[in-house]
């Protein structure tokens, strides 16, 4: 088994195609740049358009990306919790999934 990352980075989505993949790179850039571990834990709170099958593309090219999927919609808190219950990494960092938080903030936070 490998690591745990030094940071877990969760982000809750619902019907966010158009955004995961920009908002996956941007995460994964940041960390790459300030060289830190981290994984990337994508709650898809129900979403009705193509939001998980993006997820589950880039987590085939990329092990460092995890996903969740509810069944249907439970609301935000309940799928930042479940986010961040299943995060390996000493710190949690949430994130909107519309794009609102800069990726580039990251390692100021951490």
């Amino acid at each position: 088994m490998a690591a745990a990352p030094d940071v877990s980075v969760v982000v809750p989505v619902l019907d966010e195609e158009a955004t995961v993949e920009p908002l996956f790179q941007g995460i994964v850039a940041s960390l790459d740049g300030a060289g830190i571990p981290g994984e990337v834990i994508f709650v898809d709170d129900g979403s009705t358009d193509a939001t998980f099958e993006r997820l589950a593309r880039l987590h085939e090219a990329d092990p460092r990306l995890r996903v969740l999927s509810f069944d249907r919609n439970y609301g935000q808190h309940p799928a930042m919790h479940a986010g961040i219950s299943r995060a390996r990494g000493r710190i949690v960092v949430t994130m909107d999934g519309d794009l609102q938080n800069s990726p580039s903030d990251i390692p100021h936070l951490v």
